[in-house]
């Protein structure tokens, strides 16, 4: 086994090990089917530990526009179930029109991560939620707490799941416990892993065999969570005449310029475009061009080279990707 080989190996295993070492109690993915993936149990903070009735409350705040500032968004407009929890475009609008300069993210499994935003400048799920609110769908939180404490059936499951009237600090509070619960365990891979011998193609597990292996994708996209929740440059803002720095703007270190964090690849086939900037239009191309070492930017990570892969090679690649896909049941609760 080649030296490079074996640092993705072993990077997979460490990034699975550190994630088995997280506890709690949940079992399955947001819609209550049963997980079948290595992914383990989602720790809660002990200012906001989980509940079922408190996952069902930020379920229904999740797909209301009243938290906005027009009244018109949500937060599922930007993040939509059948594209992965992304919205299918390059760059997205905010509430207010303005436009954003990064793509959306994925929402699937964020109760893992340790940082937030592609330039981890949010230290916790929290945090990202009230920016989110603040930003994304353009709200004054004090108004929009004001207007869903206007709504009696609010009001009363408010009280049952914290003992107090909505507030700015519950509403997300509440969200995060769902977010928590959104964990993409039920795909076809799983299965796979799970001993299910039909679940996927000989090209798909084919593609994991290069995935760990000739390929090096698994030194950044470590399994089972296929991040390393960690910042590279992949030499996407190289050439451009305004670059995004990326975390080097949150860290103040030059080194960190244009890295942006590592995206899951859970559910990747149905979350395109692709890339912090949207510039792939879809996963083939997203795929050719990490295989290829990236683009040419003097601060790009060490770990990028060309894989030298073949045409064959990169359908493999991609149809073990596409074998990631979660299929769990999504049905959005009626609001008070």
């Amino acid at each position: 086994m080649n030296a490079r080989k074996s640092i993705c190996l072993a990077m997979a295993a460490l990034g699975l090990a550190l994630v088995a070492g997280c506890a709690g109690q949940d079992s399955g993915t947001a819609s209550g089917t049963p997980r079948v993936s290595r992914l383990p149990p989602v720790v809660s903070p002990a200012d906001n530990p989980t509940t079922a009735e408190k996952i069902a409350l930020g379920a229904k705040l999740w797909i209301d526009p009243r938290l906005s500032g027009s009244g018109k968004t949500a937060c599922t407009s930007c993040h939509v179930r059948e594209k992965g929890w992304t919205d299918g475009l390059a760059l997205s609008r905010r509430d207010n029109g303005d436009m954003n300069t990064r793509h959306t993210p994925t929402m699937y499994n964020v109760g893992y991560l340790s940082s937030w935003y592609w330039d981890g400048r949010a230290a916790t799920l929290e945090a990202q939620i009230l920016a989110a609110w603040r930003a994304q769908i353009s709200a004054d939180p004090v108004k929009a707490t004001a207007v869903i404490a206007a709504v009696p059936g609010y009001v009363a499951e408010f009280q049952k799941v914290f003992g107090a009237p909505p507030t700015q600090d519950n509403i997300v509070k509440a969200l995060a416990a769902w977010l928590r619960n959104n964990v993409s365990g039920s795909s076809p891979w799983d299965r796979h892993e799970s001993g299910n011998n039909r679940a996927v193609t000989a090209d798909a597990r084919a593609g994991f065999d290069i995935f760990m292996g000739k390929g090096r994708c698994a030194a950044c996209h470590t399994p089972p969570l296929y991040t390393d929740s960690n910042f590279h440059n992949v030499g996407l803002e190289a050439g451009k005449e305004k670059p995004d720095l990326g975390r080097g703007v949150q860290t103040k270190n030059a080194a960190d310029n244009s890295a942006f964090k590592t995206p899951t690849l859970r559910s990747v086939a149905i979350s395109g475009p692709y890339f912090h900037d949207g510039s792939r239009a879809t996963l083939d191309e997203a795929v050719r061009y990490m295989a290829a070492g990236g683009g040419q930017d003097p601060g790009k990570s060490p770990l990028l080279a060309n894989a030298n892969l073949t045409d064959r090679e990169i359908a493999q690649v991609v149809a073990f990707l596409t074998s990631l896909t979660s299929d769990e049941g999504y049905t959005p609760p009626p609001l008070p």
